[in-house]
């Protein structure tokens, strides 16, 4: 009977279709498992094709690649090193199936197929998967692991069976995206199933961004009394070798490294830091361009650029109107500045006259109004683009989940671009990333210690300045009370009646309610963009653009 076991946590960053990339991540990792003497290594869900593949799994180009990567990893298991338990596609009876394969001996061992097929937010898994059995454990090396993928943990069903079978150890297999509070709900979700099975659990998730979402690991070992003996970093990938030994009830993990999870404004700072940076270097981008306005949405994500990128990559610039303030020049210059990356300014005020010359005969007598504003963030959004074209970087937007959410923002203006890394992230919790980031060096930053932008960027009244004198309070109320009121419409989902209930004025809340419709047209044209919230815009909020339903 085996009473030792030495498991390794591989906690990757795969990439979504390299499959033979993927694969080589999981050589390395075996081969430092390995020579760290673990006789498994444990990876992430769908590992092999990277997760979510989406509508690659339907491809037969696509499911025999990753056959071929699994089975050529199972032949190299021959050399007596440790097994692999992995993530991948299966096809059986021609259904497509999420996988957990173990591989050992130079074969393919089992395998156990994903139960619990998510299919809310972000997920829609039922669309291109079957659903899997409930499972039995897997004998590996004289010990009998209940393996479940994901969801399956989430409810009791899998880890009920899995215990009433004979397993020993639960082990997960995770592609589990970041949302603020995410680790105290994966957390709580496995103290729930250890405690109902009364066996130890080993969660895997992997790291990484992944278009809109990011992975942000926390890969962990729970003991059967619920204790936590290890623990991998938040947004890094890291190899885990756990110490096990049998005891007279059950089997047991030996304390190992715990890192603590970061708090919500380090996390949310980590979140738009991993993602763009892997959205840029995986899809290849030299570096990214973007508007500095001297104002605190483009100074956020300029901070957030260089600390993901490096102030090298990140190319600023300035494009000032006849609106523009001495102050908007001086501070977008002084952010710039204290980033260490390169500032250029371009005058849009040939743009404007020539745009004025060229309409101003079909614009007849009408007065000027928001069109001419709109002009101006359009020829901004043109001169990005171009210079984008030229160098090959990628534009990266600068709005807000606030202004994104009730339409104060310009089509192919300062909507235009690649990604947005302040997509899911409201007004309020600008400031405080602002104040945040120029208090701390983020881990893993590639930008400066110290302050990155000026002072007066963070305390100065927001404005747009398109037009003389202009601040967003003219056109959206406070800042405070429109995040609270979409905290309601949008995260909480409730309706203009139940959101007036919480104390707000209900003109207001009908008023941005009907903003929040409205404005849906445009957000379907919007960049992809980190998911920080548990109701991003995107596949988390489907709402129709053409809809007739209006509260009263």
């Amino acid at each position: 009977m085996t009473e030792q076991l030495s498991i390794a946590l591989a906690q990757l960053n795969p990439t979504v279709g390299d499959i033979d990339g993927n694969a080589a991540l999981l050589r390395d990792a075996r081969k430092k498992a390995a020579e760290q003497g673990a006789d498994l290594v444990v990876a992430s869900e769908l590992v092999i094709s990277g997760y979510p593949p989406e509508d690659l799994v339907i491809r037969p180009s696509f499911q025999e690649a990753c056959a071929d990567a699994v089975e050529a990893l199972a032949v190299e298991t021959s050399d007596g090193g440790p097994g692999l338990l992995i993530g991948s596609i299966t096809v059986e009876d021609g259904a497509v199936y999420n996988a957990a394969i173990l591989l050992d001996g130079g074969k393919v061992v089992t395998t156990r197929l994903k139960h619990d097929l998510p299919n809310y937010g972000v997920f829609d898994e039922k669309r291109v998967f079957a659903a899997g059995p409930l499972p039995g454990p897997v004998n590996f090396r004289g010990v009998r692991l209940g393996v479940m993928i994901c969801e399956d943990m989430w409810q009791s069903e899998v880890a009920e069976c899995l215990e009433e079978s004979g397993a020993e150890i639960l082990v997960v297999l995770n592609g589990s995206p970041y949302a603020l509070d995410k680790w105290d709900q994966r957390l709580n979700l496995a103290v729930e199933r250890v405690t109902e099975t009364r066996l130890p659990m080993i969660y895997v998730n992997q790291v990484g961004g992944q278009d809109e979402l990011v992975f942000d690991g926390g890969s962990f070992v729970l003991n059967s009394d619920r204790t936590l003996r290890t623990r991998c970093a938040d947004w890094y990938p890291a190899l885990q070798v756990t110490h096990w030994q049998r005891g007279d009830d059950s089997w047991s993990c030996a304390e190992g490294d715990a890192i603590a999870p970061e708090d919500s404004l380090s996390s949310i700072y980590s979140a738009m830091m991993l993602g763009l940076r892997d959205y840029v270097e995986k899809n290849r981008f030299p570096g990214v361009l973007l508007g500095l306005s001297g104002g605190i949405d483009s100074a956020l994500t300029a901070a957030v650029a260089v600390d993901a990128l490096g102030p090298d990559r990140v190319h600023c610039v300035m494009m000032p109107s006849p609106y523009t303030s001495q102050e908007s020049l001086d501070d977008a210059a002084g952010a710039a500045k204290m980033l260490g990356c390169r500032l250029d300014e371009i005058n849009i005020g040939p743009a404007m006259g020539a745009f004025d010359e060229m309409l101003s005969p079909l614009f007849g007598d009408a007065p000027p109004d928001t069109t001419e504003e709109n002009i101006q963030a359009r020829s901004r959004g043109l001169a990005l683009m171009g210079l984008s074209n030229k160098t090959g970087a990628m534009v990266v937007s600068t709005g807000n989940k606030s202004e994104m959410s009730v339409g104060y923002a310009t089509l192919y203006g300062d909507m235009c671009g690649g990604f947005s890394v302040l997509k899911d992230v409201y007004k309020m919790t600008v400031f405080a990333l602002c104040r945040w980031r120029n208090e701390n060096l983020p881990a893993g930053a590639r930008g400066p210690d110290g302050p990155v932008m000026p002072e007066r960027i963070i305390t100065k009244p927001p404005s747009a300045e398109l037009k003389p004198d202009q601040t967003d309070q003219d056109t959206l109320p406070a800042y405070e009370d429109l995040d609270a009121i979409l905290e309601c419409l949008i995260e909480k989902d409730l309706g203009v009646k139940a959101t007036t209930e919480n104390g707000f004025d209900p003109e207001l809340v009908k008023r941005i309610w009907r903003m929040l419709l409205l404005a849906e047209y445009k957000r379907r044209q919007a960049p992809p963009g980190v998911k920080i919230t548990h109701r991003s815009f995107g596949r988390d909020r489907r709402y129709p653009i053409t809809d007739g339903f209006r509260e009263t």
